[in-house]
């Protein structure tokens, strides 16, 4: 076959371009010898028309439109009028941040016979469980008195247990384990004279600075806002300390606590408490005391949402829900209290356009 012969053959072949815009634009010529010859064009004239044809299509928009994918992001003007905001709720995730430990310290403890060393070095109570033991850390108040604490969950509500006089740690551990896996950062303190704390001269006289040092370690570890526990003068002192430091207070549980706990009155400081607030007590609770103790208090409290429990079981302070008849119920609304009161997630509003 001569070169002219094959030339003939392909100039003979029909180029077809489709158009897709809500109509079909085809552009199809055919060049055959004749009219190349009739013509009198070269064959490089065709192939230069051609490709002029071809950028002449595309110019004027003979190109096929691309479906919009679903995936893209559009603009706004694209969306359809009838839009509609869908609400969801979420946890906020507070920022994580590298919080250094506080260092532990030899001092002698006030039951050494109930004191053992943590994996990490800081005296804790024997009573706490093995697996929890490395949760202990040591808390130094305003008068210098090494604390024993413990250091249950993570997150930005921040809730302070504390125990009643007599007693230790381990009075509101379990509490405070169930708080911690609901989301809940919980410090729970000895006080000064009981356990792994500190020996000390004194008796009663500071032990509110014992809860001022839980509360300033809550917020150090990234605490937003607090709800207070106690139990006897445990829960004197929460109230007095919480109303003193500056993080906004969320709730209040009282068990068992006198409206003055030795030089300690917790009236004027409850006065000042709004938040939703649960006092309980045993009749014949040393001897109907504490009873008239507790009422002094929901009484002067300054929370409008405010409830008294009165609890038949006759024990006191956290014993009312360890060893009562009905202590299982108790102490599932004193954690479903501290759950519901304490300030709700932030509702995190999203727009999307349907």
């Amino acid at each position: 076959m001569t070169k002219a012969e094959d030339s003939k053959k392909k100039n003979n072949q029909s180029h077809t371009l489709i158009q897709s815009d809500n109509r079909t634009l085809c552009c199809k010529f055919s060049e055959s010898w004749r009219y190349r010859k009739s013509m009198n064009v070269p064959f490089k004239g065709i192939k230069m028309i051609f490709v002029l044809l071809i950028l002449l299509v595309t110019i004027t928009g003979c190109s096929a439109k691309m479906p919009v994918s679903s995936n893209e992001d559009h603009s706004s003007t694209n969306l359809p009028q009838n839009t509609s905001p869908t609400i969801e709720t979420r946890n906020e995730t507070p920022e994580v941040t590298n919080i250094p430990s506080n260092p532990p310290v030899e001092y002698d403890p006030a039951w050494p016979d109930r004191t053992v060393k943590s994996s990490n070095g800081h005296l804790v109570n024997s009573c706490v469980p093995d697996e929890l033991r490395d949760k202990a850390t040591t808390l130094t108040t305003s008068d210098g008195v090494y604390l024993s604490a413990l250091v249950l969950g993570s997150g930005d509500k921040g809730v302070l247990l504390a125990h009643e006089q007599g007693y230790n740690i381990c009075s509101f551990l379990d509490m405070g384990n169930e708080l911690a896996e609901s989301g809940y950062l919980v410090v729970i303190p000895e006080y000064r004279n009981h356990g792994a704390s500190q020996d000390i001269q004194e008796d009663i006289q500071h032990i509110d600075r014992d809860a001022d040092a839980a509360l300033s370690e809550l917020k150090r570890l990234g605490a937003k806002k607090v709800f207070l526990a106690g139990a006897s003068c445990g829960g004197s002192t929460a109230i007095i300390a919480g109303v003193r430091q500056e993080l906004p207070i969320e709730g209040l549980i009282i068990l068992s606590s006198p409206a003055q706990c030795g030089p300690h009155d917790a009236i004027p400081s409850v006065k000042k408490i709004k938040a939703p607030s649960l006092f309980v007590f045993s009749p014949g609770d040393y001897g109907g005391s504490i009873e008239k103790e507790v009422r002094k208090l929901y009484q002067a409290s300054g929370a409008t949402d405010k409830e008294l429990i009165v609890d038949e079981s006759g024990y006191h302070g956290t014993d009312m829900y360890h060893k009562g008849e009905h202590g299982d119920a108790l102490k599932s609304k004193l954690i479903d209290f501290v759950k519901k009161k304490f300030n709700k997630s932030k509702i995190i509003v999203r727009i999307r356009m349907n």
